[in-house]
């Protein structure tokens, strides 16, 4: 199968605020390609551009980028554009997914649980934001990932503070009620009704604080996969996180973040349609729970590149 995919870009490092990861997603990537007989190459999308990247001639490409330009539907576009086949979710839902106040409407809309929310474009709002959401709340940057700009205000005068931190990041902030439970992940494989998710993973970080350095470098995490949940529980929180990944079109792959309450209601947090391929990334450990290596991982995503815009015919190699 390997030569079927002809010549595979690996796109990775990019122009965000997540490039450093990106740049470890593509090169685990790559590696694992080479592994298995895949004619891969990598290919930085912050330093080369467009032009290059047709002249390169792929015949796919697998998306190790992370946040804008790579993970927003941008290269999603480009790439439709120059008819190469890649992984992971189209233009739109690529988008979508990286708006997550967008992405907040979709799954309220779809009668999917997410916990309520007010989009602040100036601090003159924040008054009314802790009278609708209450303390503590969580400002976030809307459209980057990693954790990045992520600040909990725990008390009222906390909440100014925050939301300057997260504006740094971001011209809009998304102030969102702070759940209190249980942080879990699932990775979901596929498209439409033939998507499928895999063990979900529970996160237990020091202090409860996965932040950045937690996440990707620090070995004082632990991640428990398959998640310590009650079988039905575990079910149901799979269940509802294939709805939210199916509700926003997405396919390929993804990741969704969850709280889950003392209650046992899972609340859905956002959506990731380029996950980490790190050393320390959550998607491989949960295809490791069933069986499937990190090599074999990267194979089967690739399997399923193609464009989306169109439903354009799969290059024949």
């Amino acid at each position: 199968m390997s030569r079927a995919f002809g010549k595979v870009g690996v796109l990775y490092g990019g122009k965000s605020a997540e490039r450093e990861v990106s740049l470890m997603s593509g090169a685990g990537v790559h590696q694992a390609l080479l592994s298995q007989g895949v004619n891969a190459h990598l290919f930085d999308t912050g330093l080369r551009t467009i032009s290059e990247l047709a002249a390169e001639k792929f015949d796919r490409v697998f998306i190790a980028l992370h946040g804008r330009y790579g993970e927003d539907g941008t290269i999603q576009g480009a790439l439709e554009l120059l008819s190469i086949p890649y992984t992971g979710s189209g233009p739109m839902a690529s988008s979508l997914a990286m708006d997550k106040i967008m992405t907040k409407r979709i799954w309220l809309e779809a009668g999917l649980p997410t916990p309520g929310y007010v989009a602040l474009h100036r601090e003159a709002g924040l008054d009314d934001c802790v009278a609708k959401l209450g303390v503590p709340l969580i400002m976030k940057p809307p459209h980057e990932g990693s954790t990045l700009g992520i600040v909990k205000a725990s008390t009222s005068a906390d909440v100014l503070n925050a939301y300057r931190e997260s504006a740094k990041f971001d011209e809009v902030v998304l102030a969102e009620q702070f759940i209190t439970g249980r942080e879990l992940t699932i990775a979901i494989l596929g498209k439409g009704d033939s998507a499928r998710a895999l063990p979900l993973i529970e996160i237990v970080a020091p202090q409860g604080n996965y932040d950045y350095e937690h996440k990707y470098f620090s070995d004082d995490t632990q991640y428990l996969c398959p998640a310590p949940i009650a079988d039905e529980t575990a079910k149901d929180v799979a269940e509802i996180c294939v709805r939210a990944y199916r509700a926003l079109g997405c396919e390929g792959w993804g990741r969704a973040d969850v709280i889950l309450d003392a209650k046992g209601k899972a609340w859905l947090l956002e959506m990731n349609t380029s996950p980490g391929m790190t050393s320390h990334s959550l998607v491989p450990m949960a295809a490791k729970a069933v069986g499937m290596s990190y090599s074999e991982l990267c194979v089967h995503i690739l399997a399923d590149a193609c464009c989306k815009v169109g439903h354009q015919p799969m290059k024949q190699i």
